[in-house]
């Protein structure tokens, strides 16, 4: 081969690499990333199966390498070692996906935990356990995360529960923490508004996750016991029949389709709440209105039954 051949052929290998290099670029810009917390199983899992699965690509944050490992394996995602908690992991997290040339259009806070505690008996630690990870979590992602949102007019998405709406005995903990995110989701909304980016709180029921399984593995290996407790037998009775084995809930596939709606579509709500069953539903719905009426008969302009129908019309026109 001659000097000049040579040439040609070096040039030639040149331009194509540079070719190839740009539309490997153009191809990272335009398939839309998501970050999704909590990845490793349950509803966390579902949505970084169900996402990736349908084409877009997953940053997947979990703690465990076996995990790590796991999600890594998958086409279209890439695993991300973040521990909502911890501020170095955060960071470390930001500039991996700033260095992933995607951008991030997508965040999707799903990490959460659960404790089952009398609010007159609950540790002073237990609930900075929970509001930890379950409010500061989303706080500091979101925070992190926000220019690469921004710069997107992305979507931002948190997994509330109907907890947030609902509570009851020994749930107090975990629904004083979700209903921190209703607040949350409302007031970043409206922030968010300035830079087109949209935020959505997804409301789901009972399905088949792992949180459960988690809580009971923190009290055993905390030596948390109902011994001493005032409802000892309430206790023990809620532990049995509500069981850290979730298989016979439903998948979370509805839940992830939720999420995939509030990132993707053209219209997102603010809000999602996905049940499993018509009762769960009612429930919900019925605590709300039950909450508006006691609002309203202890307010000095009270509403009468047509003027609150007048207030429900135009709202759900409003929804239209």
């Amino acid at each position: 081969m001659t000097s000049h051949s040579r040439n040609i052929c070096f040039s030639l290998f040149i331009s194509l690499s540079i070719v190839f290099s740009i539309c490997s670029q153009e191809s990272n810009t335009q398939q839309k990333a998501v970050l999704v917390t909590g990845a490793s199983s349950g509803i966390g899992l579902k949505i970084t199966e169900q996402l990736s699965a349908n084409g877009y690509f997953v940053y997947a944050g979990a703690r465990k390498q076996a995990d790590l490992d796991r999600l890594n394996a998958m086409d279209n995602v890439q695993s991300i070692k973040l521990d909502v908690t911890k501020w170095d992991e955060i960071n470390a997290a930001v500039e991996t996906v700033k260095n992933g040339g995607r951008g991030l259009y997508g965040l999707v806070n799903n990490a959460g935990v659960a404790i089952f505690a009398s609010l007159i008996e609950v540790e002073e630690e237990d609930l900075d356990f929970i509001f930890d990870v379950n409010i500061y979590g989303p706080y500091r992602i979101t925070k992190a995360f926000a220019p690469l949102i921004i710069e997107s007019k992305g979507r931002i998405t948190t997994i509330s529960s109907i907890s947030g709406i609902l509570s009851g005995r020994f749930f107090g903990p975990y629904s004083m923490s979700k209903h921190a995110m209703e607040a949350y989701t409302d007031a970043l909304a409206t922030e968010m508004q300035k830079f087109d980016v949209q935020v959505s709180a997804i409301e789901p029921g009972n399905y088949n996750s792992k949180i459960v399984e988690s809580l009971v593995k923190r009290m055993d290996a905390n030596d948390i016991s109902f011994e001493n407790s005032l409802y000892k037998a309430e206790f023990e009775r809620l532990i049995s029949g509500y069981g850290a084995d979730r298989s016979r809930f439903k998948d979370p596939s509805e839940v992830a389709d939720a999420v995939e709606k509030a990132l993707f579509s053209d219209h997102p709500k603010r809000r999602y709440m996905v049940v499993p069953s018509e009762r769960e539903g009612h429930v919900t719905i019925t605590q709300i209105m039950r909450e508006m009426v006691q609002l309203n008969e202890n307010q000095a302009y009270k509403y009468d039954r047509e003027q609150l129908i007048k207030i429900l019309d135009k709202v759900l026109a409003e929804t239209e």
